[in-house]
């Protein structure tokens, strides 16, 4: 069915495109004429940042899943039976911190779409007001085409 819809739509094989793709050429750094003169440099800076501080939680949570399998097969080994108890409330404990700590990874992660959508939107408002009010001395960038 969806085969069917997508031949129908003539959207076969087109790769999923964020808003910020969906631009164009217009945010090409290499491109000579930009159409939206009002478009700053912070609006285009990438959130690097966020995405390290994302792969930072997301590898804590990693080590402390192997801390648990760890402290699991030493508890084990050196006591047996009698310290399975102990390891089941130290494991629940360590399992929702890892599970915490991967979620504000994700979060990171849902923080920098949203600057996307923000930056998306800031832009696309430029061009809506350079087409209702034209270029004024407020909107154009120093050293930018008149």
């Amino acid at each position: 069915m969806g085969e069917q819809r997508r031949a129908v739509d003539g959207a076969v094989d087109v790769e999923p495109r964020g808003p910020l793709d969906r631009l164009g050429d217009v945010l090409n750094p290499e491109g000579d004429d930009n159409e939206i003169p009002e478009i700053r440099q912070s609006d285009l800076e990438p959130y690097v940042g966020l995405r390290y501080l994302s792969k930072l939680f997301k590898l804590m949570g990693v080590v402390l899943a192997l801390l648990l399998i760890a402290e699991v097969v030493t508890g084990v080994m050196a006591q047996g039976t009698a310290a399975v108890p102990t390891l089941l409330g130290e494991a629940s404990r360590l399992v929702v911190l890892a599970g915490l700590l991967w979620g504000v990874g994700d979060l990171a992660i849902l923080l920098i779409d949203v600057g996307h959508d923000v930056r998306a939107a800031r832009i696309l408002l430029a061009r809506q007001s350079r087409a209702l009010h034209g270029p004024s001395a407020e909107t154009e960038l120093p050293g930018g085409p008149r």
